[in-house]
């Protein structure tokens, strides 16, 4: 892992500079090429704009680890409202939630009653909204995947994400297949210790072509398993779609997924060339660890946002 990668992580969590990041209009000007705006409503305009390019997209309102009931219950209600509004608009859109916004650190029952909500509203819409539980650092992964696999077996419009630099990742994949479960398959963006993670890019590029291979398995495919192949690696992707001509997979029977504002350009040459591709597109005012985390991911965002920046602050420039 990079020294920077660290650095950027490490700031994620800081929350005096999330205070600052928050309240400042020039980091929010920075923050724009990666999360579509503070309100629904600005959001929802985005959505319309890339479901009009052909973009399929998935809500993510940030947020993350709250301390106490009310706020648990809060950020419940915004994934309500999130959900009315887009049967109401019209847009082709599922919803991303993190379980720490909605009360894990509080405990497990009160995570999954509010994810029970969710998904009660989401499967009330015609058809369902479609509910991804994302994946946060490896102190809430098993927890994660207990509250998803308790749920699972009520709520078919229910998927969870993998993270392809934990070791224990294997193992989950083999009983979401058993479940015909298709997992959102990414590399993991959180800073985690050898003893349970692939330290090395190499390792972890390797790991998430095995799991990519085992989700377009036989036995995946016999069980309706639909992968979600979130990356925005040129090989990794030129990978899979190799692999799947090769195996003479339909082209619907996946999809590959991105994040708003990387690879704009990749993302438009895989819907031209017939892919789905799906966007995840963040929103909320509580931005600053997301937008942390992309950096961190990427040392080409870094040098764009400063580009960027240096563009939008020269004198007589918009703002």
């Amino acid at each position: 892992m990079t020294v920077m990668r660290q650095v950027f992580i490490a700031l994620s969590k800081s929350k005096p500079l999330g205070h600052f990041a928050t309240h400042n209009r020039v980091a929010w000007l920075a923050a724009q090429r990666f999360v579509a705006g503070q309100s629904l409503d600005e959001a929802i305009e985005v959505v319309r704009q890339l479901n009009a390019a052909g973009l399929r997209v998935t809500f993510d309102h940030l947020g993350e680890n709250v301390s106490s009931r009310a706020e648990a219950e809060a950020a419940a209600d915004t994934y309500l409202l999130a959900i009315d509004r887009i049967r109401a608009a019209g847009v082709d859109s599922g919803i991303s939630v993190k379980l720490t916004a909605i009360g894990l650190d509080l405990g497990d029952a009160v995570a999954e009653a509010m994810l029970r909500r969710i998904l009660e509203k989401a499967a009330e819409a015609e058809p369902a909204v479609f509910v991804r539980i994302d994946m946060e650092g490896s102190d809430y992964t098993e927890r994660t995947f207990g509250i998803f696999h308790r749920l699972h077996g009520d709520f078919e419009n229910v998927g969870i994400v993998v993270q392809a630099y934990l070791y224990r990742t294997a193992g989950d994949v083999d009983k979401l297949i058993a479940i015909g479960s298709g997992p959102r398959l990414c590399k993991g963006a959180y800073l985690e210790a050898e003893s349970i993670a692939w330290p090395d890019k190499a390792d972890v590029d390797a790991s998430y072509l095995r799991l990519a291979r085992r989700l377009f398995d036989d036995e995946a495919r016999r069980n309706g398993v639909y992968p979600a192949i979130a990356t925005h690696d040129p090989a990794i992707i030129d990978w899979v779609k190799a692999h799947v001509a090769e195996r003479g997979i339909d082209r619907d029977a996946f999809e590959f997924q991105m994040l708003y504002g990387v690879r704009r350009d990749l993302q438009q040459q895989l819907v031209a060339e017939g892919y789905r591709m799906r966007v995840y597109v963040p929103y909320g005012s509580q931005w600053y660890p997301y937008y942390m985390r992309r950096l961190a991911e990427r040392p080409e965002n870094v040098q764009f946002i400063l580009r960027s920046l240096l563009s939008e602050l020269k004198p007589g420039a918009r703002t």
